[in-house]
């Protein structure tokens, strides 16, 4: 009597679904029904929106199509917005219908935290999609051009809340790109302004001491302004609230950028799969405790092995993509397969500008050039991972150096 054939079922195309897709894909030995789905057709790397909203990098490089990286007689790509996930039926339902599984892998991501402080999803801008950044892209790009008539000062100031690698990303490329901003927007240089408002005592908790005071005297150099020790009280539509010394001040700025973290996905929160925020527990294998048959990948995970300082990463996500490829393919080969995931973290940069920043690569701090060569490395060589040589050299990262 034949097998009957196992259905995977893939929910999420970033960089965990994604890699446990294509390790399927090149590794499996047995016949399997298997399904990539996502809300969008492409993938595009969460690690290098800043530059897509402040235009550094453009959207069509950005986006990486997923049926020009999947072959369609393994992994069948469906483009669907899942909205909720019916784990006693092992099913998930989309708006295109409903889709049944054997093993079910949820990648869904993440989404931006507001904690509940009034005004966040009202007046600000988040670096959570592609999507996002674009109008984040939008905003920037006519408050400039406009400013001419406006003449309003507040037009040109950014406020970001959170001081993390997202925001402190983000400011940094909007800083490196001012001067050619108002040189093209005929704009005193003076006028613009961008704040960073952190909670923490100093930007970039994740790294030691030496490299925060290294990226916080570039970032004062390049003209952005800190808060740090900062409790966000509320966004109102022109200026934040900001509790610091037992004092209530006032950041004001019509753009204001929301970075402070991060929840995972509404499905699972909704979903009777037992979560945190949007979070799935993990066990060692990356199986759903309460349900055998759904693993989790990414930032929805929360993994037993996880070290918190080292809080969810592309890095991670890629490296949770490649063990549950793995894990899948002995599984349905009917082989034994007792390895549990480790995390091995090879190094974390945050870039300050194209061609600077900071960051810990093989336990050793870089700064500098070295650094941005090695985020561009970083980029390039996940890159490489889904599409070889033809993908670094068509959507890579290679400027790393001023140019004189």
């Amino acid at each position: 009597m034949e097998k009957a054939i196992k259905k995977i079922l893939i929910i999420g195309g970033g960089y965990g679904g994604l890699k446990v897709a294509l390790g399927l894909q090149k590794k499996l030995k047995v016949k399997a029904d298997i399904t990539l789905i996502s809300k969008h057709d492409y993938h595009y790397q969460t690690t290098l929106l800043h530059k897509v909203a402040i235009g550094t990098l453009s959207s069509r490089k950005a986006r990486i199509y997923y049926r020009k990286i999947l072959n369609p007689k393994k992994i069948r790509f469906i483009k669907d917005k899942i909205i909720e996930i019916c784990p006693r039926e092992n099913k998930v339902i989309g708006n295109g219908g409903e889709y049944f599984y054997d093993y079910l892998v949820i990648g869904l991501g993440f989404k931006p935290d507001s904690f509940g402080i009034k005004g966040v999803d009202a007046y600000t801008y988040k670096l959570s999609s592609l999507n996002r950044a674009l109008k984040l892209t939008k905003n920037i790009e006519n408050k400039f051009k406009d400013f001419m008539h406006t003449k309003n000062p507040k037009d040109l100031q950014i406020i970001v809340c959170g001081t993390g690698f997202t925001g402190i990303e983000f400011a940094a490329e909007l800083a490196t790109q001012l001067d050619e901003l108002c040189l093209i927007c005929g704009i005193d240089r003076k006028i613009p302004k961008v704040t960073c408002i952190g909670r923490s005592p100093h930007i970039l908790p994740v790294f030691n001491s030496k490299l925060v005071d290294i990226a916080e005297d570039k970032l004062k150099k390049l003209g952005v302004e800190i808060i740090s020790s900062g409790n966000i009280k509320e966004i109102q539509e022109n200026k934040v609230l900001v509790e610091k010394d037992g004092k209530i001040i006032e950041v004001e700025g019509n753009t204001i950028i929301w970075s402070a973290g991060v929840k995972g996905s509404d499905i699972i929160e909704k979903s009777e799969i037992p979560n945190k925020k949007g979070r799935i527990a993990v066990d060692s294998h990356l199986q759903c405790k309460d349900f055998s048959n759904i693993y989790v990948v990414g930032d929805c995970a929360i993994a037993a092995t996880k070290d918190a300082i080292h809080a969810p990463t592309a890095q991670l996500s890629a490296q949770m993509g490649d063990y549950l490829a793995e894990l899948l393919c002995a599984k349905l080969e009917g082989r034994a397969f007792e390895k549990p995931f480790l995390f091995n973290h090879r190094g974390t940069v945050c870039s300050i500008g194209h061609t600077d920043g900071v960051g810990i690569v093989y336990h050793k701090n870089v700064s500098g050039e070295l650094a941005a060569f090695m985020k561009n490395t970083i980029e390039n060589k996940w890159l490489f991972s889904i599409g070889g040589f033809k993908m670094v050299f068509k959507k890579g990262q290679f400027r790393y150096r001023t140019s004189n």
